[in-house]
């Protein structure tokens, strides 16, 4: 049995897809088939259900996952303990991040940490806040960049980066625009436009709208900021998102800010405990960039 064929086995247990494992492997889907195939037949018994539509853990695959997570993670950690001994960083560290999410320059942040560290190769992902704190918590991402709704696994640690306040984005002719503020029950009968289910701002509105007694059905679903901002552009329907998406596209947009307590939208750098000295390195350079929370909503500015 080798870390190799470990890893493969992991990759595929937490994509549930070979084909997705395949693609954060960097390898062909017959490679990482044929891999897993020789570590069953190496073990002797089958570790994935598997179908045209879906993979799943068999009892014996399900038992190996933590072993096989916690060796993975004992190698990395061995390997990064030889760089650190040797005076300079090196090893993978793979980040994930949250769509959009504001406070800190994640693309600065990684090209300064690159020129700090030409030792440590780096890997980037783009996922919510729940799968990403899932693949922390299990070893598939090294740091993300998350938005919390929900507490996260004791195995992982969270530094808070800084607050942006949610406000309602629209088109500048929507009349509550002129009155500088607006209610949730006052927007009850708009047409939203928001991310697919599991998104946190998606999370952290429909919470608004229940505290508010009311239902929040988005009408318009995307999958991407761009799109998002382009139906708002032209007057499709409004969005309640942190004012970091906010800037991105500011000529003919409104950011409103809304009359009562809102769910505050919290940017925290995630990592597992005991994460390994390069990711350590990361998290500690990404709070050293904290920010705190904005007083108030911010006129909009267009952002190049």
């Amino acid at each position: 049995m080798e870390l190799r064929q470990l890893e493969h086995f992991v990759a595929v247990a937490s994509e549930k897809h070979f084909g997705n494992a395949a693609l954060d492997l960097r390898m062909s889907q017959s490679g990482l088939s044929a891999s897993i195939r020789a570590l069953e037949s190496e073990l002797g018994v089958g570790l994935f259900v598997r179908s045209t539509r879906h993979v799943a853990l068999t009892p014996a695959g399900a038992a190996l996952l933590p072993e096989a997570q916690a060796l993975l993670a004992g190698a990395g950690a061995a390997k990064a303990a030889v760089n650190a001994a040797s005076g300079e960083l090196g090893g993978v560290v793979r980040v994930g991040t949250e769509s959009c999410p504001g406070v800190v320059k994640l693309a600065n942040e990684l090209a300064v940490f690159r020129e700090h560290h030409p030792r440590v190769e780096m890997r980037l992902r783009v996922d919510g806040s729940g799968p990403l704190l899932t693949q922390v918590a299990n070893g598939r991402v090294d740091a993300a960049i998350v938005v919390p709704t929900e507490a996260a696994p004791a195995s992982i640690e969270l530094s808070p980066l800084g607050r942006e306040p949610l406000v309602v984005l629209s088109h500048r002719s929507r009349p509550f625009v002129q009155r500088g503020h607006v209610a949730i029950d006052n927007l009850a009968d708009e047409t939203f436009v928001d991310f697919q289910e599991g998104a946190s701002s998606r999370v952290l509105t429909a919470r608004a709208f229940e505290e508010r007694g009311l239902a929040y059905r988005p009408d318009l679903e995307v999958n991407d900021v761009h799109t998002l901002l382009d139906l708002i552009d032209v007057n499709l329907g409004i969005a309640i998102v942190p004012q970091a998406i906010a800037r991105k596209r500011a000529v003919d947009f409104a950011a409103t800010p809304i009359s009562h307590p809102m769910p505050v939208w919290e940017v925290c750098v995630a990592v597992r405990v005991g994460a390994n000295p390069a990711t350590r390195a990361l998290r500690d350079q990404l709070r050293a960039q904290a920010v705190g929370v904005p007083e108030a909503v911010e006129e909009l500015t267009p952002v190049d």
